[in-house]
């Protein structure tokens, strides 16, 4: 007999001897019980809605802004483009 044959074969016997269901699931046997009150009042007595949340209060930037800096890259985003050429032309200006 092969495995596979051996684990479809019938549930094994009840060591108890009892042929009918008869366990119960915890959930079923001790139910929680539900909110009676509904929802519980503020500690602090407030009635109306105060509470802020930091996304409200503290907005981040989206991002679609456009920067108030000048337009078009700086000279430094060029300086290592032209130290490159310099060395390129040093080395070629070496070979003759």
């Amino acid at each position: 007999m092969t495995e596979t044959e051996r684990n479809q074969g019938s549930a094994p016997a009840d060591p108890a001897g009892i042929d009918e269901p008869h366990d119960v699931l915890a959930a079923e046997e001790f139910g929680i019980p539900g909110r009676e009150g509904g929802i519980p009042g503020d500690p602090t007595g407030i009635r109306e809605p105060h509470d802020v949340l930091a996304a409200e209060e503290f907005a981040m930037p989206a991002g679609a802004e456009p920067h108030t800096s000048g337009g078009g890259p700086g000279v430094r985003a060029y300086l290592p483009l032209a130290l490159a050429a310099l060395v390129l032309l040093l080395v070629v200006r070496r070979r003759r």
